[in-house]
């Protein structure tokens, strides 16, 4: 099995990239693993031209693809995303819009393999779980049109700081041993 994890943050080295790296040394030694940043892509905004509705492909050239082709190699994609105004980070919402074209509302519409399972991990500073949910939702909503599985969630609150997750290391390593 091969499994995405996914850095839904732009920073590449704060608590959310720490989640990661647990994540990913949970599963190396079960799955062949890989562990991407979404800030490590240029992506566009969507134009909202609607040209993928008919197309199946957006007009813009940018990295989009070769997140897509990351989708594409695994079986298992684990979304980790910090809350940012009680949201996902804009830069995940913008790779969102981008896979328009992959999505299962409208036809034609591009696809990427069946059978695919996803997994969320919401963190937040606050305790209110309630913020972690949301953040899950969109991650889930979004599965939900790619037709990726939605398998299991973890909601982590009053995390700020990479320091912050050492504490709450043997819960995510738990929640890896459920995939």
């Amino acid at each position: 099995m091969r499994v995405l994890v996914m850095n839904c943050s732009p920073v590449r080295n704060g608590a959310t990239a720490e989640i990661v790296n647990i994540v990913f040394d949970c599963l190396k030694v079960r799955y062949d693993v890989r562990r991407i940043c979404i800030d490590d892509f240029d992506i566009h905004f969507c134009k909202g031209c609607r040209t993928c509705h008919n197309t199946s492909k957006c007009i813009q050239h940018d990295d989009i693809n070769k997140i897509i082709e990351q989708y594409e190699w695994a079986d298992i994609i684990i979304s980790v995303s910090p809350s940012y105004w009680a949201d996902i980070p804009g830069q995940f919402k913008v790779f969102i819009d981008r896979c328009t074209p992959w999505c299962n509302t409208h036809e034609p519409h591009a696809t990427i393999s069946s059978g695919k399972k996803g997994y969320s991990i919401a963190l937040r500073t606050g305790p209110n779980m309630k913020e972690c949910n949301r953040i899950i939702e969109s991650i889930e909503h979004f599965y939900g049109h790619m037709e990726i599985e939605c398998c299991d969630r973890l909601g982590l609150c009053s995390v700020e700081y990479k320091e912050a997750v050492e504490e709450r290391k043997n819960e995510i390593i738990e929640f890896c041993n459920t995939i």
